[in-house]
């Protein structure tokens, strides 16, 4: 019997982590958006104080911006606007098992309350209207920052544009989020908009949070690029100055 499949190229295990990691984060950031956490610091920040308040996607959205650096980094732009894209797509297929479940019946001997278990997991309209724009917008900067540093350096000095596309993308997203997930799609839909105050309380400890992040996994892209390079899973850097 003749193979009938057309591409038979094993893909290499390195890609597909990365691949996996980035959806994972991607789907647990947009089940845990919808509960806001507080850190206690010992300094006082501008309009937060010394309470850092975030949504609770703050450190799994992170993580997806890591993957996506490695993964440009390693494959290019056009391969990583092509995952930014699928991860998009994955967040509605997320959005439909979660709904549908939601609204399938439950059985009566079941030990989670219904109310409960649709409380939890179904993210309001105005989070994922924010999320879901806040996404498709930062992730594809991300991309474009990355490589465009990564061309005016000639590709030496990764921890550049790993700090700034990540931070500059972060940023983008913070405001996106915030502004039309706690302001702008409540306004429009009649409900109560948060103060301007509080607002950015969230913004600067949400973005705190994320710089921290984006400096302190730069040692980790290292690792991972070189790891993955050095396997073949990738081609070799253009230079070798990094």
């Amino acid at each position: 019997m003749t193979d009938s499949y057309r591409d038979t190229t094993p893909l290499p295990t390195g890609r597909i982590a990365l691949v996996a990691l980035f959806v994972t984060a991607l789907v647990t950031a947009q089940m845990t958006a919808s509960k806001l956490l507080g850190f206690s610091i010992p300094f006082e920040l501008p309009f937060t104080g010394s309470l850092l308040a975030m949504p609770g996607a703050a450190l799994a959205y992170a993580v997806t911006f890591f993957a996506s650096d490695c993964y440009s980094e390693l494959y290019g732009p056009e391969e990583a606007h092509k995952m930014v894209n699928v991860g998009f797509a994955m967040n509605f297929v997320l959005l439909a098992l979660v709904y549908s479940t939601i609204a399938a019946p439950a059985a009566p001997f079941s030990s989670v309350d219904p109310a409960t278990f649709e409380q939890v997991l179904g993210a309001s309209l105005n989070i994922v209207v924010a999320s879901l724009l806040a996404y498709v917008v930062s992730q594809h900067w991300d991309v474009r920052v990355f490589h465009a540093i990564r061309e005016a350096t000639d590709g030496d000095a990764l921890w550049v544009r790993n700090v700034a596309s990540t931070a500059s993308s972060q940023l983008l997203d913070t405001l996106i989020f915030v502004f039309v997930g706690f302001a702008a799609m409540p306004a429009l839909r009649g409900g109560d908009a948060m103060t301007l105050n509080a607002l950015l309380g969230l913004v600067v400890g949400q973005y705190v949070l994320k710089l921290l992040i984006a400096v302190a996994d730069t040692p980790f892209v290292y690792a991972v690029v070189g790891y993955l390079r050095s396997r073949g899973s990738a081609a070799p850097a253009a230079r070798t100055a990094d």
